[in-house]
């Protein structure tokens, strides 16, 4: 029954996220919002749709450590074995700008995160929290970089973004209720189903959210960067991975600690370290070796690196 109620979820949650998007994409096109605007706003929360779900919704059933394992681990995955895979498919070209801004300021979210959780080292507190503050102050990060996508999309080519296709106004409307509902009740069915097989197992809520939540919500960014690479479009897979690890951080866990205060006690410095690890080695496989390209071998690389963390998490809890 867990399984049916994990798998049934997760199936919700994608078909909300996918409905709400195109409801809403398209509402937003027939009041004339710019196509890039709706791409960098309705269709980024789309593909993060799943993470933010579940991560709420395990912030209010007090499952902190899903929360944060599942943007902790999701954003591991992003970067190690989504890029990883799609770098497999067909080697990737990074832009100068992603290389010398946006990569960077994914490691600097992950430092900020890295910070945020370490209360008890930095602090000297009992115990390492996640505090409504803490959320805010990542909310606050989030206002910023989409300041800052915006003034970088003013200034590039809006021909190059993908047509929306309108749909009939009851359409939109019936996509955009079913949609929610469907991010709704699947985040609710997602999070208990996890939880009790965490239980069942005797396996912690922790290892859960960094693996099998963080690989299960993670998959629109797995498809869409896959589906990239096979159409020779390889480079939109950093930008999704990219896109999707900051809104994780500053929106996602933002959002979920601005809720309620989450507090850490299976997710250490251990996970927190390799998030921050993974972003550094992606920059430097850009920075120094095939001339901003990320080659099939550094790709082998990256999933080997994923493989290997998750053995050693496994490991580590039995």
């Amino acid at each position: 029954m867990d399984i049916l109620l994990l798998i049934g979820g997760l199936l919700l949650i994608l078909i909300g996220a996918n409905g709400l998007t195109d409801g809403a994409a398209s509402v937003a096109k027939r009041f004339r919002i710019p196509s890039i605007v709706i791409g960098l706003t309705i269709v980024a929360f789309g593909t993060s749709a799943p993470e933010l779900t579940v991560s709420v919704s395990s912030a209010l059933k007090g499952s902190a450590d899903i929360a944060i394992g599942n943007v902790v681990g999701s954003n591991i995955f992003n970067t190690l074995m989504i890029v990883g895979c799609t770098a497999l498919v067909a080697p990737i070209v990074i832009t100068r700008n992603t290389l010398k801004k946006e990569i960077p300021l994914c490691i600097l979210s992950s430092i900020v995160l890295l910070i945020c959780a370490n209360d008890v080292l930095l602090n000297h507190a009992t115990e390492n929290v996640i505090s409504t503050t803490d959320g805010l102050l990542l909310l606050c990060f989030f206002a910023i970089f989409m300041g800052y996508t915006f003034a970088i999309a003013s200034h590039g080519n809006n021909g190059e973004q993908e047509e929306i296709r309108q749909l009939p106004v009851w359409r939109s409307v019936l996509y955009i209720i079913g949609g929610l509902a469907g991010l709704i009740f699947g985040g609710q069915w997602f999070v208990e189903g996890a939880s009790n097989i965490a239980r069942h197992f005797g396996i912690s809520e922790s290892i859960i959210g960094l693996t099998l939540v963080a690989g299960g919500t993670s998959l629109p960014e797995l498809a869409t960067s896959i589906v990239a690479a096979l159409k020779k479009n390889p480079e939109i897979a950093i930008g999704n991975v990219i896109g999707s690890n900051l809104f994780n951080i500053f929106f996602v866990l933002g959002c979920s600690a601005s809720i309620t205060p989450l507090r850490l006690n299976g997710i250490n410095n251990f996970d927190l370290l390799v998030l921050v690890g993974s972003g550094i080695l992606l920059w430097l496989f850009g920075l120094f070796f095939a001339k901003r390209t990320i080659t099939r071998i550094e790709g082998s690389i990256l999933v080997l690196c994923y493989i290997a963390y998750t053995v050693i998490l496994i490991s580590l809890s039995t």
